[in-house]
């Protein structure tokens, strides 16, 4: 069976998407929402936007689609209207900022505190990583992040938003804290950055952790470290910006410690909070093991889901 999977041509969205569809056994085509910036109400929050496909550039999907996967707000409207259209169910991945009754399941996170008697609150967000795609990661990636070190900690970098900072400012403290426990543990520091991660914070962390044998990996496609980072580091240390990048480190059996920014926001400390209660994750580096933890992934309890409330079409 076949998805669709709208949203906007985010990397976060494109992977909570695809996770969630290759979780549920379907294979899947990316539809980026791309909206049609002449409509005035295009200039509004989408809690105020209609259900109507005239405000995005066309969409085409195949005959064989049996899903709608929408994620994140603008998703989730284009997603309501193609879902009417063409008859078929949908599922909004994220709290969509709309009414509820178009979706089939919401799988929204328990940090945004939604109810409904569609909705599933999952700890964490959607993602494709799983155990199979980790170890075909880590042959990869092993000689190349390990590099013969007896320890490895796995730092990914999120950017600026909205809530946080992490800026060459930011970035300067959270060398200092990195040192230290690199000097105290004698471990080997690998950091990749993402889409978000400004060039000169960037700089601020290679420049001062070189000297101590800190490593900056990136690329894209199969060049991208980031799934071989997670695949290969003993620990791993993540900046609290982003709800996608905590959920997929704490979808392996690694420690994980999250790196406090400068900023704020309710969600994400709730969030964070959760995890926590979990026992899943921590916020000093000071408290970093390298034993290995239990897995937290909810994306196979979204895919049960979808399955326990939706009787598909087999055909196509």
């Amino acid at each position: 069976m076949h998805a669709a999977i709208i949203a906007e041509d985010f990397a976060g969205m494109r992977s909570q998407g695809r996770g969630l569809a290759e979780r549920t056994g379907f294979s899947w085509e990316f539809h980026p929402v791309i909206t049609n910036r002449g409509r005035l109400v295009s200039r509004l929050s989408v809690r105020f936007w209609p259900h109507s496909l005239g405000l995005f550039a066309p969409f085409s999907l195949s005959s064989a689609t049996r899903l709608i996967i929408s994620v994140g707000g603008k998703g989730g409207v284009a997603g309501a209207a193609l879902g009417k259209r063409y008859g078929l169910p949908v599922v909004q991945i994220q709290h969509p900022r709309v009414k509820l009754s178009p979706f089939a399941l919401v799988v929204a996170s328990q940090h945004d505190r939604l109810e409904g008697p569609n909705v599933l609150s999952v700890r964490t967000a959607m993602h494709d990583v799983t155990p199979a795609r980790l170890e075909e990661a880590g042959k990869l990636w092993k000689d190349r992040i390990r590099a013969g070190a007896e320890k490895v900690l796995g730092v990914l970098l999120g950017g600026s938003n909205g809530r946080y900072r992490l800026e060459e400012a930011e970035a300067a403290v959270l060398s200092e804290k990195l040192a230290g426990f690199m000097q105290v543990t004698g471990v080997r520091c690998v950091l990749t950055p993402s889409r978000r991660t400004s060039r000169q914070a960037l700089e601020v962390l290679r420049e001062r952790l070189m000297p101590l044998g800190g490593v900056v990996m990136e690329g894209k496609g199969n060049e991208n470290p980031y799934m071989g980072l997670l695949a290969c580091a003993d620990a791993l240390a993540v900046t609290q910006d982003s709800v996608s990048m905590i959920s997929e480190a704490v979808a392996t059996d690694r420690p994980v410690c999250i790196l406090p920014l400068k900023g704020r926001s309710s969600r994400l400390e709730r969030f964070v909070e959760i995890l926590e209660k979990e026992g899943r994750v921590q916020s000093s580096l000071r408290n970093v093991s390298f034993s290995p933890c239990k897995r937290l992934d909810d994306t196979s309890l979204a895919a049960e889901e979808i399955h326990r409330r939706i009787q598909f079409n087999q055909e196509g």
